[in-house]
């Protein structure tokens, strides 16, 4: 007994040591946001924080989420689990009198933070303390997971009162949300950025993708958006200057993403690249400076690298990665989804490799943009509605965006072909890809246990919340869900 009390005795310098090591861990999460940052590639505006981040770090240049929305990536961001092996792929689900459950073996990785002795919090990531005087303190940022969960698992909307403990915080920013939805609110966050920086972005400069006409209103939304990606960097810079006040700098293991791609109408919601390609960018204790990494990763690995990097060991059930670790081997595929988007109902599978994505259309009988009360009240919708009723859309974006069927298959070389403008998947000379990837893409749906469609029970219950909102379209939306549902489509 007493030589066990003099070993311990003996390791306590060393214990002591370890655990004032044990990183602080914190998260950037943007909402609505593509790597529209100088550091990749982007030429209009300069984003010198993320920057920063990725010359003293790793930047990931394939970087995909598995969900191109806010609550299922996040649900599956927050417990390093694909959203369709836990149930929470349909978007906002779980809203109403049906719950949703985690199975057991997975819980949220701040719990697990927590139970490990860290301090968890997420909010802004700014300093309480303005002009000597506390701020009145701030609810805990963006959550929107689909299952319930205990809000206990957060300690706190900031780390200062932390005391000795490392922390665990989730920076959460509005990104690409700031520009609002319509014309007006574009126009007043150009405005915005024109006091702010000296200039704005103007929308003559804007280069959009092939399939967007260069249509006015579609100019000045996403001239507003790249401005929205400058405030998003200098947010970014503000946490990290708190940081290095703060001294916390160097022992801080800090990640920065996005939740999914710009909102727009082959963005947000849907698995080509504009919606699922994020910048993924890791600084801090050991992390490579000015290293770049073009190998296939996921938003599902931030759980993983993050443990690990804290030492605390990972769930058995975890599907995420620790990326960084030295016996990492790359993944040859990753895998995304789309599933049922507020009251419209969808179906989409994808599988990437390093040159292909292949996507899996479950209702090729339905439009790309079918209606949607959410996207459809956003001024660049109803811009692109109204050009294409009025006959006055390029025949790409024709194609693309209002052919009143899909393929039940798509296959692009997105290595050349970046836009995704042309499917392979009847081309006799991808057919070899095409099998390749159509059976890479079952086995991953039964290895993970993919839940696929929810219940007429379950979509009813979530209808609920939407239909107390007074809102006629969503309510007419339903209705032809349920009717195409009736007639096979």
């Amino acid at each position: 007994m007493l030589l066990r009390f003099v070993v311990l005795f003996a390791l306590c310098p060393l214990l002591s040591a370890f655990a004032a090591a044990q990183p602080n861990i914190l998260w950037f999460v943007v909402d609505d946001m593509s790597a529209n940052f100088s550091c990749y590639g982007e030429k209009l505006i300069q984003t010198p924080a993320v920057d920063k981040l990725a010359a003293e770090g790793t930047k990931f240049t394939h970087a995909f989420v598995t969900a191109p929305v806010c609550s299922p990536c996040r649900s599956a961001m927050i417990t390093g689990m694909y959203q369709t092996t836990i149930g929470s792929h349909h978007h906002r689900s779980g809203r109403g009198e049906m719950k949703i459950h985690l199975p057991e073996g997975v819980e949220p990785v701040p719990a697990l933070f927590q139970k490990a002795g860290y301090f968890t919090c997420i909010g802004s990531g700014v300093s309480q303390v303005k002009e000597g005087k506390k701020k009145k303190a701030g609810g805990l940022g963006k959550t929107d997971y689909n299952f319930d969960y205990d809000s206990t698992i957060y300690n706190s909307h900031d780390w200062a009162g932390r005391g000795e403990k490392p922390f665990f915080m989730q920076v959460q920013l509005s990104g690409g949300k700031q520009r609002g939805g319509t014309d007006e609110r574009a126009q007043a966050l150009s405005r915005s950025a024109e006091q702010a920086f000296g200039k704005a972005v103007q929308p003559d400069d804007v280069t959009l993708p092939p399939y967007y006409p260069r249509d006015p209103v579609l100019l000045r939304d996403w001239a507003a958006y790249l401005d929205a990606v400058r405030f998003t960097d200098q947010h970014v810079g503000r946490v990290i200057a708190r940081l290095e006040s703060e001294g916390l700098l160097e022992n801080t293991l800090i990640i920065f993403m996005t939740d999914h791609g710009i909102s727009h109408a082959r963005g947000k919601q849907f698995l080509y690249d504009e919606g699922t390609h994020v910048p993924f960018v890791v600084r801090g204790p050991g992390i490579a400076k000015g290293a770049v990494r073009n190998d296939l990763v996921m938003q599902i690995d931030m759980g993983a690298l993050s443990l690990a990097a804290a030492g605390i060991p990972l769930p058995a059930k975890m599907q995420g990665r620790d990326i960084l670790a030295k016996e990492y081997q790359p993944r040859e595929a990753i895998f995304a989804a789309r599933d049922r988007c507020d009251e419209t109902i969808e179906r989409l599978r994808s599988v990437r490799t390093d040159r292909f994505l292949y996507i899996r259309n479950f209702h090729p009988q339905r439009p790309h943009l079918q209606p949607n009360a959410y996207k459809d009240g956003k001024t660049i919708v109803q811009t692109l509605r109204s050009l294409h009723a009025d006959g006055k859309l390029p025949a790409i974006s024709e194609s693309l965006l209002f052919s009143p069927t899909r393929a039940p298959e798509e296959l692009y070389d997105y290595q050349n072909d970046p836009f995704q403008l042309t499917n392979l998947a009847t081309k006799p000379g991808f057919k070899t890809q095409l099998e390749s990837h159509r059976s890479k893409l079952d086995q991953w749906m039964t290895d993970t246990q993919d839940k696929g469609p929810e219940s007429e029970a379950m979509y009813d219950s979530d209808m609920v919340e939407y239909l107390g909102r007074d809102n006629p379209e969503v309510a007419k939306n339903i209705a032809l869900m349920k009717q195409w549902a009736k007639e096979g489509k």
